[in-house]
């Protein structure tokens, strides 16, 4: 298991927002980016999460793609970024970061509309 700071791993996911193409920046509408060091147990049941397997990141919201013209005056949606379970299975603080990157990419996918099995595909 890697060690490394909280504030060196929210580093790595600033790191991967501050790289995304300045056309995705521009359309990421109403969400935030946050980082906690585990998922919660709803938020492990919201994703069916069964015994051994891990969660790196959380999108919670409605999809660009589902948002209609009434849409408006809600809460922002959130892509959570989990620092733990990615520095238990990732021994070395650059296979953290590219985790992160990757994790980042994954959940502004969501938040793009995009299904587990398209970004799966895709590698993400």
């Amino acid at each position: 298991m890697s060690t490394i700071t909280f504030e060196a791993f929210q580093q790595y996911v600033a790191e991967a927002l501050e790289t995304l193409p300045e056309e995705i920046r521009q359309v990421m509408e109403n969400v935030v980016v946050t980082v906690a060091l585990y998922p919660t147990e709803e938020q492990k049941r919201s994703v069916g999460l069964q015994a051994g397997q891990s969660l790196y990141g959380l999108y919670q919201g409605v999809p660009l793609t589902q948002r209609t013209s009434f849409y408006g005056m809600v809460p922002p949606d959130r892509i959570t970024i989990f620092m733990y379970p990615m520095v238990y299975h990732f021994p070395t603080p650059e296979q953290i970061r590219q985790q992160v990157r990757k994790t980042v990419l994954h959940e502004i996918g969501h938040h793009f509309g995009m299904s587990e099995a398209r970004l799966r595909a895709l590698g993400y």
